[in-house]
């Protein structure tokens, strides 16, 4: 038994696919969702989503937004959704150091640090997901 997988963003439709699990950061903790799952309406934080189908698991980065879950689909909305294959290691290592550097100033705004911080979150994110991927072949 499958469930309907769909991830939008405002410039793509990222997937659209049958798939048996999906796994997501959510801003409650982690959340597995399997075919039939019960109604659920959630804000996701940055993170990694899991998605599993016919026992092979793709990893991919996601930088917050919201799901549905209805017994039959699933639908993701996110600004930033991305597959392992399409990161770019250099440039999330580069957002990596630009934030630290941020974080160790202390001559900075609040905005400024909960900003550093997301960008921190989300370029850990992005080079643990493009790992995932290269350990995997």
């Amino acid at each position: 038994m499958t469930i309907k997988l769909e991830i939008v963003t405002a410039e793509q439709v990222v997937l659209i696919d049958e798939i048996d699990q999906l796994n997501a950061p959510t801003k409650d903790g982690r959340v597995g969702i399997l075919p039939k799952h019960t109604p659920l309406l959630t804000i996701l934080d940055i993170g990694e989503l899991d998605i599993i189908k016919g026992g092979e698991r793709n990893a991919y980065a996601i930088a917050g937004g919201f799901m549905e879950v209805l017994p039959d689909r699933i639908t993701i909305l996110s600004d930033t959704v991305e597959r392992a294959d399409d990161i770019d290691e250099q440039r999330a290592e580069e957002a990596r150091v630009r934030a630290e550097e941020v974080l160790r100033q202390s001559d900075v705004s609040q905005e400024d640090v909960i900003a550093a911080e997301s960008e921190l979150r989300l370029a850990l994110t992005r080079l643990r997901v493009s790992q995932l991927k290269r350990h995997s072949r």
